[in-house]
């Protein structure tokens, strides 16, 4: 029985909390050996997360307890991740814990001072952005001088795109001096022609996920680049960030450094 289909499986016949229950299990036996590091360089402190809030920060690599505060900012009041979410204090999370949840581009986030965090959190997020030096030089204006960055990028060979060629450097350049918005399509017919939809029972079978793709500066589903652990390493020296140190998983690239200063 493939992947996919023990998950389907397991859908129809397992209840949903069930199923929560064995998908946290399975995030705790993966969790990051050197999670520690990680959290003792946020620990009491207040910052700001980019597409969450995210089940990684909970149990792979638990963050989310040692924060002192946390706020959230999503591109749109409507995604396929969160559902229906508001702007203003209702950003939840860890356990009850609430932050401001603003709406704006990644790329663009309008309504935030620069300076204004100590941290910055993205788990999963950066590949849905069509311009990612954009984003980060972005995301580093929100962060004190020396305050820490934490990012988290999928690890292609574990997930639907394990097809896909690694983005060149390049190219990513190219899409920064070019001003590539988001809804840029460049990718498009690659990712329809590699996606591994055997990976990605979620998708909803060809025709369905074809039509969302086609579609996504609404939906943004679509993994506009594909990273490894050089070109995490290679972009985020580009735009001026200090590394503290890189991990991998089967499943994820990990990224911890810090804005200059």
């Amino acid at each position: 029985m493939s992947e996919s289909t023990l998950r389907q499986t397991l859908k129809r016949f397992v209840p949903e909390p069930a199923l929560l229950a064995l998908r946290r299990l399975r995030r705790r036996l993966n969790r990051l050996p050197n999670h520690a590091v990680y959290r003792q360089a946020l620990t009491g402190k207040s910052g700001l997360e980019v597409g969450g809030p995210s089940q990684l920060f909970r149990d792979v690599l638990p963050v989310y307890p040692v924060v002192a505060a946390l706020d959230g900012v999503n591109f749109s009041t409507s995604t396929m991740w969160e559902g229906e979410i508001t702007a203003g204090g209702r950003f939840e999370f860890d356990r009850g814990r609430r932050g401001q949840q603003f709406i704006a581009e990644a790329t663009q986030l309008e309504g935030l001072e620069s300076g204004r965090y100590q941290f910055l959190l993205s788990s999963n997020c950066l590949e849905h952005v069509a311009n990612p030096l954009k984003a980060l030089r972005e995301w580093m204006r929100v962060v004190e001088p020396g305050g820490v960055f934490l990012l988290v990028l999928p690890n292609p060979q574990a997930n639907f795109d394990h097809r896909r060629p690694v983005t060149r450097f390049e190219h990513l350049l190219d899409d920064d001096m070019q001003g590539v918005g988001e809804d840029d399509l460049t990718h498009l017919e690659e990712v329809l022609a590699l996606h591994d939809l055997d990976r990605d029972p979620w998708a909803g079978g060809r025709e369905n996920f074809t039509r969302r793709s086609r579609d996504n500066l609404v939906h943004r589903g679509l993994h506009h680049h594909i990273f490894d652990a050089a070109l995490i390493a290679r972009m985020t020296d580009h735009v001026g960030l200090v590394p503290i140190r890189q991990d991998s998983s089967t499943s994820d690239f990990f990224y911890l450094g810090r804005t200059p200063g």
